[in-house]
């Protein structure tokens, strides 16, 4: 079938490869009809690796999707053909100890689509196990069931957050996930988002997310290289701080400063992964009684963040920056490794 390849580092093609993917007991065949470029997909497409994850041959990429169920294996009842699904990309063992705990997404033997060496899913079909994936109700569309993984990530930090109705919410960065953040707290009830980054563009962005019936916009943006989050945040909470800090650019630079946005006894969620270690203040984090709860993919997540889109609480199409057709693939990858910041998404439509 045809797919979109990474070759080697910088070097793409759009070529037929040889899959042959048997549906099996409780497996569907799902033909693609859309799929989103995620960071991780443009870093292995730059650099070829991410950590020890390094693509030593072809790869083909993807990994945020959507489709429609053309086969339906042995023992499958929730799904048959015609049905609009998103997927989750990563597949754990089913006995391992982590899934047996209720935490699949650390698995250390994850089937995970597009990250090396497990090919992605930016092709004409996948096989894949059909209790992850999701069916879409009317009139979700696929590009936003494409969006649904990384709209999980927002919605992993909202679970780990503990969020409650009223909270206030601080979060570093305004990028695809600071914003799926944002989303995700503010459909868990959070009364206010304080949203900052260096990037004008990307602010602008952020303010798109639906005020809502209240007079006040519920999404504050602060520009960061003109004003310290910190001091913002202070000036805005009357100088508590927020209940919960979410950290979603990865940038090493924000630590440890972005912990004095929060309340004593407050929450921080660390969604961004930096390159190596970061400085963290022990004493302050423990005077303040501050607790800390990381985030690595999701875990039972996509039932609520469809049910959320579904219930028009969380509005991703003004998210999609450009689509582009399946045979402009090539360009769609350059296009979204240039870095346009006011770009959220790209999509690619089969």
């Amino acid at each position: 079938m045809k797919a979109l390849v990474l070759e080697r580092v910088k070097q793409l093609s759009l070529r037929d490869v040889p899959l042959e993917e048997k549906v099996g007991e409780g497996d569907v065949r799902v033909k693609i009809k859309a799929c989103g470029i995620c960071g991780s997909d443009v870093h292995y497409y730059l650099h070829g690796r991410i950590g020890d994850f390094v693509v030593n041959g072809p790869m083909i990429l993807g990994h945020e999707a959507a489709g429609v169920v053309v086969e339906v294996g042995a023992g499958v009842t929730h799904l048959k053909a015609g049905d609009l699904v998103c997927m989750e990309p990563g597949i754990p063992k089913a006995f391992s100890a982590e899934t047996m705990q209720g935490m699949y997404n650390l698995d250390p033997g994850v089937f995970f689509w597009a990250t090396p060496p497990d090919h992605g899913c930016l092709r004409e079909s996948v096989v894949h196990p059909a209790r992850f994936c999701f069916k879409l109700p009317s009139p979700l569309t696929a590009a936003e069931g494409a969006m649904v993984e990384p709209l999980a990530i927002g919605m992993e930090a909202a679970k780990q957050a503990r969020l409650q109705g009223g909270d206030t919410v601080a979060i570093v960065g305004a990028g695809t996930i600071g914003v799926m953040c944002a989303l995700s707290a503010l459909a868990s009830g959070a009364s206010r988002v304080y949203i900052g980054d260096i990037m004008e563009e990307k602010l602008n962005v952020a303010a798109k997310i639906p005020e809502g019936e209240t007079p006040v916009s519920p999404v504050i943006p602060i520009n960061t290289k003109k004003t310290s989050l910190v001091e913002a945040v202070r000036e805005q909470t009357d100088g508590r701080g927020v209940d919960v800090v979410i950290e979603a650019s990865g940038s090493a630079a924000v630590y440890p400063d972005f912990f004095r946005t929060v309340r004593k006894g407050g929450r921080a969620v660390l969604v961004g992964m930096p390159n190596g270690a970061v400085p963290i203040e022990v004493p302050f984090l423990q005077g303040q009684g501050i607790r800390i709860y990381t985030v690595f993919r999701y875990c039972n997540v996509y039932p609520r963040a469809i049910a959320l889109l579904a219930g028009g609480k969380i509005d991703l199409k003004p998210f999609i920056s450009r689509t582009f057709p399946f045979e402009d693939s090539i360009a769609a990858y350059e296009y979204a490794a240039a870095g346009h910041p006011d770009t959220v998404k790209v999509m690619i439509e089969l």
